[in-house]
């Protein structure tokens, strides 16, 4: 596929896109292969008699968000059309007063931070560790427990659970300390709306005692771009709250062909969840079971953690290591791209990341087996002598905060060079995409092994966003 034609409009591209052999181990979950549907335009309406309104619901919109709510167990369940981020905005509203403190996890994903600079909140970290292979682990029950005793102000906690690359945390033992002081626990569970249909995938934190827990069905189940759940389980907050912020987040247009699409993906595990994943999940054994002989490539399990480092792992990220090799992921993600065809979702320093639904078939993971058995045979001779770190990787290391992430928001900003930058507090957030978690926040000290690594970050041609200038290093500063 072409990169860059400016003559080329966006539906044509796609088009030749869905004609073409490229195979999707990437969202949407659907991938590209259509439940029954009408022509989206015979279908786009707006809020005529007898379809109901999202933002009030009365008919056919409030069943089908109860219908939502009886299949994953919650007291009540909302649509959403503006994606997960919608969900966490509306959450943390509803959870955490203006100038309130929020309990959060360092890995959350930026919409968290948005919400803590509009809420003018003071935010409070818990750090999952870093693994042996150089991702994120779990967040502890034990740092909770730490974190809020040492902060008896905070209002509300937040953490994703599973991460991009599909680490989960034990919700229930951290629903259960964060509840012990009357507080409500928001999670993060984007990547996780398939939890809890099989015992192949972990439990949903819907289950695990979580008061509020947002899922984006695009992600990893048959629906549509920028769907999404928030589900509410608790009587620490009003239903009423978390319709009045769902109303100030959400369009108040909200697309009727996204919801049917939701409709028919909801119906769909109702009807046939049982075989669906049953199938998916063998299909997952066989590649996981079938990949174990490669040489010098190594799809990652759970046992190549230890118990310290995660609580669980969902089988449904690949996460493919070329660490003990001579290449990095960069050249993995293209080889397996422009070679096979096949797109993953990301890559990082060392890995790529192929996601994976209850629509992948057998033909795809036989592609991808294939393409990794090639590539693995062409690394010959024993080059495990190679590991090697990555920028990625350190690019997460604790910051020094100076300011609050608003209190930065509200300061004039400068553009300097990244070497002026050393020793300055960020007027920007900084992060890979994805899977968009903040390197850097507003009001975190710049040092010197940071910029070190952007650069590398840069020269691997990762997708490093929120820098002013990345080609010509440059970056936005706090005037103080």
């Amino acid at each position: 596929m072409t990169k860059n034609n400016p003559t080329e409009s966006l539906d044509t591209r796609l088009e030749a896109y869905a004609d073409s052999d490229y195979y999707p181990f990437h969202m949407p979950g659907h991938k590209r292969r259509p439940l029954p549907m009408p022509n989206p335009y015979t279908i786009d309406i707006t809020e005529i008699d007898g379809f109901d309104d999202l933002h009030r619901p009365e008919g056919i919109l409030k069943a089908a968000q109860e219908r939502a709510a009886g299949l994953y167990n919650a007291g009540k369940s909302y649509y959403l059309v503006n994606g997960s981020t919608c969900g966490i905005l509306t959450a943390i509203f509803a959870a955490a007063p203006q100038n309130g403190t929020l309990l959060m996890a360092r890995n959350s994903h930026k919409a968290v931070y948005h919400a803590a600079c509009l809420r003018n909140l003071s935010t409070v970290y818990l750090n999952p560790c870093m693994t042996g292979f150089g991702i994120s682990g779990a967040v502890t029950p034990e740092e909770v427990e730490e974190k809020l005793s040492g902060c008896p102000s905070v209002h509300a906690v937040i953490l994703t659970s599973p991460t991009y690359e599909g680490v989960v945390s034990d919700i229930a033992a951290i629903a259960r300390i964060v509840h012990r002081r009357n507080i409500p626990l928001i999670v993060d569970e984007a990547h996780g709306a398939h939890f809890g249909f099989h015992r192949a995938f972990p439990e949903t934190a819907v289950r695990c005692g979580a008061d509020i827990v947002i899922q984006s069905m695009h992600k990893v189940l048959p629906s549509l771009t920028q769907t999404a759940l928030l589900h509410l389980n608790t009587t620490r907050i009003l239903p009423k709250t978390i319709e009045t912020y769902r109303s100030m987040f959400e369009t108040s247009s909200p697309s009727y062909v996204l919801m049917a699409g939701m409709e028919k993906c909801i119906r769909l595990l109702a009807e046939q969840s049982g075989s669906l994943f049953c199938g998916y999940s063998q299909r997952l054994e066989a590649f996981y079971r079938e990949t174990r002989d490669l040489k010098n490539l190594h799809v990652m399990v759970k046992n190549d953690f230890t118990p310290d480092e995660i609580y669980g792992l969902d089988p449904s990220k690949i996460i493919i290591s070329a660490k003990h090799t001579t290449i990095h992921g960069g050249i993995l993600h293209r080889m397996l791209r422009d070679r096979y065809h096949l797109q993953m979702e990301m890559v990082s320093g060392f890995y790529v990341l192929a996601m994976t639904s209850i629509m992948d078939t057998e033909e795809g993971f036989f592609r991808l087996k294939e393409a990794l058995f090639e590539i693995d045979g062409e690394m010959a001779g024993d080059i495990r002598g190679s590991q090697k770190d990555s920028p990625a990787v350190r690019m997460y290391g604790a910051k020094e905060k100076r300011l609050e992430i608003y209190e930065a928001a509200q300061r004039s900003v400068k553009e300097v060079s990244f070497d002026e930058a050393v020793g300055q507090v960020s007027a920007g957030m900084i992060s890979l995409y994805p899977p968009g978690v903040p390197a850097l926040l507003p009001g975190e000290v710049i040092d010197a092994e940071f910029i070190k690594n952007m650069r590398k970050c840069r020269d691997l041609q990762l997708n490093l966003q929120g820098a002013a200038d990345i080609i010509n290093e440059r970056i936005d500063i706090v005037m103080c």
